[in-house]
């Protein structure tokens, strides 16, 4: 499904076709859902988001701008329901190490399981304005414009958090012994 066939589906509910909204689910269920858990760190939490986004997107399909990708706009809402929720919480857990999957042989698996769980940990431990573009950069792979779109910054000022994000990070892995300055 292309860009553009997102928009007809955006353009078919605004006509009144409500099932046009299924394949649109189906195409950003997994990303929207793997964003909500990166932000949450908890299962259940990011199935609550994901059915909470998906709802708020229905509803506000006719703000959709088209000149932004249907993703972006979708992604947007979940970085902010992510953020209110975390708001409302006011909790942070460990990762659970059983979301955490790997194809390797039992060693490297190992290894990378216990190094991954240890960038998930000193993640968690940076403010949310710095975790959520490291997460949208580097997990999510997005270009600075749309990392700007999506949080309602200038490209500049992404680039800015983003080099802050990964010194802060880099400074909780040194301290952790993970790696040498």
């Amino acid at each position: 499904m292309t860009e553009s066939s997102d928009f007809h589906y955006v353009k078919e509910c605004l006509r009144g076709h409500p099932n046009a909204f299924e394949p649109l689910i189906d195409k950003y269920q997994k990303p929207i859902f793997n964003a909500a858990l990166k932000m949450l760190n908890n299962y259940e939490d990011a199935q609550d988001v994901t059915q909470s986004v998906f709802v708020k997107a229905f509803e506000k399909l006719d703000s959709f701008d088209p000149k932004y990708k249907f993703f972006s706009w979708i992604y947007r809402m979940v970085i902010n329901e992510s953020i209110n929720f975390l708001k409302k919480r006011k909790w942070i857990e460990e990762l659970d190490s059983s979301i955490v999957t790997l194809e390797k042989n039992p060693e490297k698996k190992l290894d990378e399981i216990e190094l991954g769980e240890r960038v998930q940990t000193a993640l968690m431990k940076l403010r949310m304005e710095y975790r959520v573009v490291i997460i949208l950069k580097h997990f999510e792979d997005l270009s600075y414009r749309e990392i700007g779109y999506i949080l309602d910054i200038p490209e500049k000022k992404v680039k800015s958090r983003l080099f802050t994000s990964r010194q802060l990070l880099r400074d909780i892995l040194v301290a952790k012994g993970m790696t040498h300055g």
